[in-house]
């Protein structure tokens, strides 16, 4: 087991939930590619990471998969001037890849923000660490979990 996926496995345990990450036989990199495992797009969580212009610190926006943000209220609700994060800023903070960063088990915590259309569905599925582990969980249990705050950022 990757040292990411096992991060990821003892979060899940830590927060009390019974959830197991599970390794698909293909890449899970994208939303598309995580949903064609038999899922709607929207219950595909897409972790995505914008640096502050002025701090550098790293804030965590948790979207629908069809969904995108828009930069200006990701930076309303950062108080700050956003700029995506780089692949490196994204594995120091996180300790995962881009394709692979899972809501749970970072390295450092950030600010998180979830998108509201997650609560829609009785499951949500994230990434676990790696480009072909994912795991289901409710949705009201990532907010507990992570803490995040329900906020209206996409397009």
């Amino acid at each position: 087991m990757s040292k990411s996926l096992a991060r990821v496995t003892r979060a899940l345990e830590a927060a009390g939930l019974s959830v197991r990450p599970l390794e698909m036989p293909g890449e899970t990199r994208t939303a598309e590619q995580a949903a064609a495992a038999g899922c709607a797009l929207d219950q595909i969580v897409k972790s995505i990471l914008f640096a502050g212009a002025e701090s550098g610190r790293l804030y965590l926006f948790m979207t629908a998969g069809g969904n995108r943000i828009d930069a200006a209220k990701a930076s309303a609700m950062a108080g700050e001037a956003l700029e995506r994060a780089g692949a490196g800023q994204v594995r120091a903070v996180t300790g995962f890849a881009i394709g692979g960063v899972s809501p749970v088990g970072h390295l450092t915590p950030s600010p998180q923000f979830l998108d509201p259309r997650l609560l829609d569905f009785p499951q949500i599925w994230c990434a676990a660490g790696t480009p072909r582990h994912i795991f289901a969980i409710a949705p009201y249990d990532l907010l507990r979990i992570t803490g995040a705050r329900p906020e209206r950022f996409t397009a």
